[in-house]
């Protein structure tokens, strides 16, 4: 598939097929591929995440896969950061890239700039992260309190989300809303041709590759891949033990639960996510993405 832009984004949901087709476009248009999945960015979880793997990283440079610990609270900030002298130094070379991956808000801040959020006091963001006490319903009703705008715009299970904006207000004073209207600069330099493409399989096709790729993932030891996490004894709200297919293994491995059981929940959830992803795009993307 030749490509005239100089920037081609790829989308879609978790297993629909983006490495297969950034390898395809990489190498009939001598791309570089940089990775946009905010769970792909770390070194523990290889397998786990479907990273691509040694023969598909081969084919062609794959940049920011598996290059941040597992203990590190990674962000969408910290991406940029490490994605703009890549751009740059690639667009003064004319040569083009491919970013692909599955994680929305990566791509938006690359096409639009990153809402100018101060850095959350530390001490704060650890009192949230450890109300391990409180269910996410609870910690909705507190953000009701003190920020009623965000509050009503998360569903009170959202525990992740609802956290972010609990610090934020505790921290800055002001409504995640606030900074979030305040669109940062984008990081694609105006002038550049840029081709969007987002991945949208049928449902049922889509769930069959993800129970399938759960399947082959266990044959190639992501049981001991999350064994080896775990031993790790981190933080339980860091986002790598969040990751999915880690809780429900680890479960296995507590004897929690079974292990078909767990290998279930691990693909419902990847199921789950799917939909997000997709009802995200849905909502996000506008027309210029295209549809393949």
């Amino acid at each position: 598939m030749k490509i005239d832009e100089d920037i081609i984004l790829i989308a879609g949901p978790t297993a629909s097929g983006k490495t297969t087709l950034a390898i395809e476009i990489a190498l009939a248009n001598d791309c570089v591929i940089i990775n946009t999945d905010s769970m792909q960015v770390y070194n523990d979880l290889a397998i786990i995440t479907a990273r691509p793997d040694a023969c598909e990283l081969s084919q062609a440079p794959h940049l920011l896969f598996g290059h941040v610990d597992a203990g590190v609270h990674f962000s969408v900030a910290r991406w940029l950061e490490d994605a703009a002298p890549l751009l740059a130094q690639f667009a003064q070379d004319k040569r083009k890239m491919v970013f692909v991956g599955g994680t929305g808000l990566y791509f938006n801040a690359l096409i639009l700039g990153l809402s100018p959020i101060p850095e959350v006091d530390q001490a704060v963001r650890d009192k949230w992260r450890n109300a391990t006490d409180r269910t996410a319903e609870e910690l909705h009703q507190e953000l009701a309190n003190l920020d009623h705008v965000a509050a009503l715009e998360l569903r009170p299970s959202d525990r992740q989300r609802i956290l972010r904006a609990l610090e934020v207000i505790e921290s800055t004073g002001k409504s995640i809303h606030h900074w979030q209207a305040q669109k940062g600069e984008a990081l694609i330099p105006d002038g550049m041709a840029v081709k969007k493409l987002l991945l949208m399989p049928e449902r049922g096709l889509l769930h069959d590759r993800i129970n399938q790729r759960f399947d082959t993932m266990m044959e190639y030891n992501a049981l001991e891949e999350v064994a080896q996490l775990l031993a790790r004894n981190l933080p339980p709200d860091l986002p790598a033990m969040k990751a999915i297919g880690v809780p429900q293994l680890a479960a296995f491995l507590r004897d929690e639960l079974p292990m078909h059981d767990a290998i279930e929940k691990a693909k419902a959830a990847s199921r789950q996510y799917a939909k997000r992803q997709i009802t995200w795009f849905r909502n996000s993307f506008d027309e210029r993405w295209e549809m393949v």
